[in-house]
């Protein structure tokens, strides 16, 4: 009881609100055994029928509800928002691990496969560190600069307008580049993959009410998952058989269709309060 007076107080003072007045109780809710005559053996059978009959109830409840929960995300007040989100959640997951391996596989594609230079020198392990380094580093501004869009210009806008910036920095790698050239470009790419993915994750939980908030998140970040397993499948796959062109387009594309996607979301969450 103690602790747990601690934790209401803890509460209290972190939302500057006083406790409701009153006394902390606890009331344990027991079965009264009346048959006193029992055997012990005779006692424990039907408790433990009960047991097995309480974890059936709390199964099926769970199966219920988790059904209602994707009946409501599928309802028509909230399909749109639904379908819209678990496809910008793949196409950003997609996009930022792509972008990051990139880095490494571009100086691959361009140490092993013929390119339209004129000189292509072998990269050194060393420079390859230091270019996966730096683009690393490109996560910083790109916290920074969606953090102060977030609010300027709201979820929407910032979200669609760095996808779009991220396929405009992506879009000179479908031709080979020298190694200044990428790595800058790799930078700006991560920078806005990155600030994407975090107004994704404020914007998604202000869209569903309580009701159903966990469970669209939960099923939109395991979907954008999937995106991360995939983007291998482009970005190394593709850039080892020498179709830098092609993978490069694929990135373009999915993230040209997040923006647009991001565009069609039915409401912005900027100054709006939560169901």
């Amino acid at each position: 009881m103690s602790d747990a007076t601690l934790v209401l107080e803890s509460v209290s003072m972190i939302n500057q609100e006083a406790l409701p007045p009153g006394v902390l109780t606890y009331r344990r809710e027991s079965k009264v055994d009346t048959l006193t005559s029992e055997t012990e053996i005779d006692h424990l059978l039907p408790v433990r029928e009960t047991e097995i009959e309480c974890k059936a109830n709390n199964a099926l409840s769970f199966k219920s509800g988790a059904a209602a929960a994707l009946r409501r995300l599928l309802s028509p007040a909230l399909r749109r928002s639904t379908l819209l989100l678990w496809f910008v959640y793949f196409a950003n997951s997609f996009a930022y691990y792509g972008v990051v391996l990139l880095t490494s596989q571009l100086s691959d594609s361009n140490r092993n496969c013929p390119s339209g230079l004129t000189t292509v020198q072998r990269q050194e392990d060393a420079n390859l560190y230091r270019d996966t380094f730096v683009t690393s580093l490109a996560e910083i501004p790109g916290l920074i600069v969606s953090a102060i869009l977030v609010e300027w210009i709201g979820r929407k806008a910032t979200m669609w307008s760095m996808l779009f910036t991220c396929a405009a920095f992506l879009g000179p790698l479908v031709l080979h580049q020298d190694e200044l050239l990428t790595t800058a470009l790799l930078f700006g790419a991560r920078a806005c993959a990155m600030g994407s993915s975090t107004v994704l994750c404020l914007y998604a939980p202000e869209v569903y009410p309580t009701s159903v908030r966990s469970t669209g998140v939960g099923i939109a970040t395991s979907i954008g998952k999937i995106g991360g397993v995939i983007c291998p499948l482009v970005a190394v796959g593709m850039l080892r058989t020498c179709h830098q062109m092609e993978a490069v387009f694929v990135f373009e594309l999915v993230l040209c269709l997040a923006g647009v996607a991001c565009i069609l979301f039915p409401v912005e969450t900027k100054g709006r309060e939560i169901d």
